[in-house]
């Protein structure tokens, strides 16, 4: 899952950057609304997380012109303004949810996922398809009651093809969704990935439609 951070203060943006690096997003990071908004009209993000107080355009206001322009990327607002009003305020102006500084980062990663789980219309925290089983928690895959340990890649491209089980994600789709800027992506590395997957879970798990793409089917 690839998401856009939007905070001004480097120290925090650097550790959570740090910590969904960690959890296997890709994350892209600016620093002023404005920035926010342009690489929201060229790029393709799961989610963003906004803070409110930026530079040359307050986070609201991003996320007014957002709702404005009828897109509906999912927004989680990080920020200092814990009073109700604004907590009010940002949830009418369209955030899916709202997480007041300081913040555990085990309680980011949760409410990142129930908020991913909820635009693709998945209930269930667990993803299967009755062949395979994948934990975005623990981030942990498995099959015939064995359990396989996926790389930061692995699982993000799994993750990618679970959430939208019987879709066919182009080569494309995929880079977008598991590199974000700065990741160098090597000409074969999304054949390379779904390879080391089907040695881990077997050849059956992804399937590749020529011409189109590779799916896991429901």
């Amino acid at each position: 899952m690839r998401i856009m951070l939007v905070e001004d203060d480097a120290p925090l943006g650097n550790a959570v950057k740090l910590a969904l690096h960690d959890a296997s997003y890709a994350v892209d990071w600016v620093q002023d609304g404005e920035s926010a908004l342009r690489a929201i009209e060229l790029e393709e993000y799961a989610l963003i997380l906004l803070d409110l107080g930026l530079p040359k355009k307050d986070g609201l206001e991003v996320l007014r012109e957002l709702r404005k322009d009828k897109n509906k990327l999912p927004v989680i607002i990080i920020t200092a303004r814990d009073a109700v009003e604004d907590r009010i305020r940002g949830l009418d102006y369209g955030a899916d949810d709202y997480l007041v500084k300081p913040f555990s980062i085990d309680e980011l990663h949760a409410r990142i996922r129930a908020v991913i789980r909820r635009n693709h219309g998945v209930a269930d925290p667990v993803l299967s398809n009755n062949i395979i089983t994948l934990n975005p928690v623990n981030r942990e895959v498995s099959r015939n009651d064995q359990t396989f340990q996926l790389t930061a890649k692995e699982y993000a491209l799994l993750h990618a093809l679970m959430l939208r089980l019987g879709a066919i994600l182009s080569r494309e789709k995929l880079e977008e969704s598991i590199y974000g800027w700065n990741e160098e992506v090597a000409s074969n590395a999304i054949e390379f990935i779904i390879h080391a997957l089907r040695k881990k879970l077997g050849k059956d798990v992804i399937k590749n439609v020529r011409g189109m793409g590779w799916m896991v089917s429901k």
